[in-house]
């Protein structure tokens, strides 16, 4: 699907905060491994456009001197480090109405999210219907009122005549907003009812597949990623997004052959450099994980990423101390 903006920021998606103990309740172990989705920019491999602006959380890695796991306290995934900034539509997505006013109140969304607002509402008074709803909906996101935008994109979905199509990539958008909202459980449910219309889109599998995971359900996510590769095997998105899971899950050798696929197809992606710095540093391989972690610097400057990849530089260089 042309799905909104969910740009695949991998720095967030499996993110730490070190020396942190886990929050009451929140189901989480206090002894793992380390990790890091995003907020970084869209893989070059990753088909077009899934936008709404990330604020990750620093993930960084305990380093210790040899194989055992180190020990850090590891938070759930921070949704909002997902979600690329506005809610920009891709080109030419599936439409749930039609005409010059919604294309011109859409278009407003990124530059002028409070003219799209006022014109959303103004038009919806007039019986602007679909249109005008999903408009107000992408400006809501675009203020940073996620939840509210969320919640009519659900409903406008639910309630639309436009065909699957259409109403499944705005179930998507939902999704999204869910989880830049922090609320993966609505995220999860509002991807299957998109996957329930278009059954055999990767970019709803990838979705629903980070809503898993932030809820820590690694198996099921890993289950849709294994349906999106299927569907499509050079995703190196989906091919680090796996492997971070499968690390979670405690398989590091299926996470480094997922992260050496995603390599082979793209030796200079950021995210899968950062995650195998990670397994690296996890086997006892510091050397390896350095060159991992300095190159992501190199190759993605003044992106998460590339934050990311200091802080475990700089734990790295610290030594045990650290923790």
């Amino acid at each position: 699907m042309a799905a909104v903006a969910l740009a695949v920021a991998f720095d967030a998606w499996w993110q730490l905060d070190i020396g942190t103990p886990a929050s009451p309740g929140s189901g989480l172990p206090t002894s793992v491994q380390n990790a890091t989705v995003p907020a970084a920019p869209v893989p070059a491999s990753a088909p077009a456009a899934r936008p709404i602006t990330p604020a990750p959380a620093p993930e960084a890695v305990v380093p210790v001197p040899a194989p055992p796991a180190p020990t850090a306290a590891e938070e759930a995934p921070r949704p909002e480090a997902l979600v690329s900034g506005d809610l920009p539509v891709p080109p030419m997505p599936p439409r749930v109405a039609q005409g010059a006013e919604y294309e011109r109140c859409l278009s407003m969304v990124p530059l002028d999210p409070q003219g799209a607002n006022a014109l959303a509402d103004a038009w919806e008074a007039t019986g602007g219907g679909d249109g005008a709803t999903h408009c107000r909906a992408a400006s809501q996101i675009a203020l940073g009122n996620t939840e509210t935008g969320a919640e009519l994109l659900e409903k406008l979905a639910k309630s639309s005549k436009a065909p699957a199509l259409a109403r499944a990539f705005i179930y998507g958008q939902a999704t999204q907003a869910w989880l830049m909202a922090g609320d993966a459980a609505r995220a999860f449910a509002t991807a299957t009812m998109a996957l329930a219309l278009a059954p055999d889109d990767v970019d709803l599998l990838i979705d629903r597949a980070i809503a898993a995971a932030t809820m820590n359900r690694f198996m099921e996510s890993i289950d849709d990623l294994n349906l999106a590769l299927d569907r499509d095997g050079k995703r190196t998105d989906a091919l680090v997004l796996r492997a971070a899971a499968w690390r979670h899950a405690g398989q590091l050798g299926l996470a480094t052959d997922d992260i050496t696929r995603a390599l082979k197809i793209d030796p200079d992606y950021p995210e899968a450099l950062l995650e195998r710095g990670i397994l690296r540093q996890r086997r006892g391989d510091l050397a390896g994980a350095n060159a991992d972690w300095q190159r992501v610097v190199e190759l993605a400057p003044d992106t998460a990423t590339a934050d990311l990849a200091q802080q475990n530089l700089s734990l790295l260089e610290a030594g045990p101390r650290a923790r």
